[in-house]
């Protein structure tokens, strides 16, 4: 005989199956709705923005470094920065031994000292000889009233001797006197004429001097500048690297000692495919990933386009106009100007990996525009 409660247990077991079922098509119903409203609303982001985003992992920071080597030769007697250490511009950061350096200054010096004096006896001989030029001048005058008085003291005694007043002896000797008084006068004139072409050599042993105290001086800046590069100062403000300079290193010029990174003046430098670059302009914003700090995202402007691709700045540029030819994308380098005003910037050094995408559409003005 059959149980009496047995066909409700086997009524509500039947039902189990279609409630999950009725579930099943509820959820599955639900995806669906939430896959095509995200594809939806993925395809109108990547219809409206997404389309123009140009993206690579290319990239990497940069810094204009700056490669510190003397320009004159000696044993480094002091080393005044560490590695990585920060320094600010005009900050002593090596100094060679200027012991010989100081030698030559004062060995210049005395070249100048010598030469300020020839100068200064040049020009006591120039004022001397213009007063030996007065005294030619003085005595040619006297000679000339002179020779004057004689021609007056013989028109005087020849009239008296030929009516006899006056004897011929006295007419002998003042014509001897007019004589002699017109000698000295060409004497006293060769000497003035001498004097006066005296002055022209003095002129000459000035300019010599002159310039001989030009080179004298320009020597002696020249070993004063040797001097001062003694002391290898730094040119901008920056942090120490590639340190390779030891004390009592005897160094050239040229020698590379150590390099300045301004680490405030990083720029970023992305290399995108020549495909992608077409709708790419200056001003453009750009979103950047940095791989060191993956929490933390920074903006960007495009700042410039580098003037050829990366091949045409290689050590030895492919020929494509010979052999087999493979075509291969080129790449041309962007630089990327970062945002330095945004807030809690992490440590940023040269060669760090980045991921930049840059927005075709948008401009930098517009995006600060939807900022504010």
């Amino acid at each position: 005989m059959d149980s009496p409660v047995s066909a409700p247990v086997a009524g509500s077991m039947e039902l189990k199956p279609v409630r999950k079922r009725r579930t099943a098509r509820y959820v599955l119903g639900a995806m669906a709705c939430l896959a095509v409203i995200g594809g939806g609303a993925y395809g109108f982001d990547w219809y409206r923005t997404g389309r123009f985003v140009q993206s690579t992992d290319n990239a990497y920071l940069r810094a204009d470094k700056v490669s510190m080597a003397p320009v004159v030769a000696g044993q480094i007697a002091e080393v005044y920065v560490s590695d990585n250490q920060k320094v600010v511009a005009g900050q002593p950061l090596v100094k060679i031994d200027p012991r010989r350096y100081e030698l030559s200054v004062r060995e210049a010096q005395g070249t100048v000292n010598a030469r300020k004096a020839d100068l200064a006896k040049s020009e006591a001989d120039t004022k001397q000889q213009d007063a030996l030029i007065a005294q030619a001048a003085a005595d040619l005058d006297n000679a000339e009233h002179n020779a004057e008085l004689a021609k007056r003291e013989f028109d005087r005694t020849a009239p008296l001797a030929a009516r006899g007043v006056e004897s011929q002896q006295k007419v002998d000797q003042t014509r001897i006197a007019l004589d002699q008084a017109k000698s000295v006068i060409r004497l006293k004139s060769a000497a003035l004429d001498a004097a006066r072409q005296q002055v022209s050599s003095l002129k000459a042993q000035i300019e010599q001097a002159h310039a001989q105290l030009a080179t004298a001086e320009e020597s002696l800046r020249r070993a004063e500048l040797d001097l001062e590069d003694t002391v290898l100062r730094s040119p901008i403000e920056g942090r120490v690297g590639d340190r390779t300079v030891q004390l009592g290193q005897y160094v050239q010029p040229g020698t590379l000692l150590l390099t300045l990174v301004p680490t405030d003046k990083i720029y970023l430098v992305a290399n995108f495919k020549e495909t992608q670059i077409a709708g790419m302009r200056e001003g453009q914003p750009a979103t950047i990933h940095i791989d060191a700090f993956p929490q933390f995202d920074m903006k960007g402007v495009v700042d410039s386009f580098a003037p050829g691709t990366g091949a045409q700045f290689a050590l030895l540029p492919p020929e494509n106009a010979t052999g087999n030819f493979t075509k291969i994308v080129q790449r041309v380098p962007v630089r990327i100007k970062l945002d330095a005003d945004q807030k809690e910037i992490p440590p940023l050094v040269p060669g760090l990996s980045i991921e930049v995408a840059v927005n075709t559409k948008a401009s930098a003005r517009d995006e600060m525009a939807e900022t504010k």
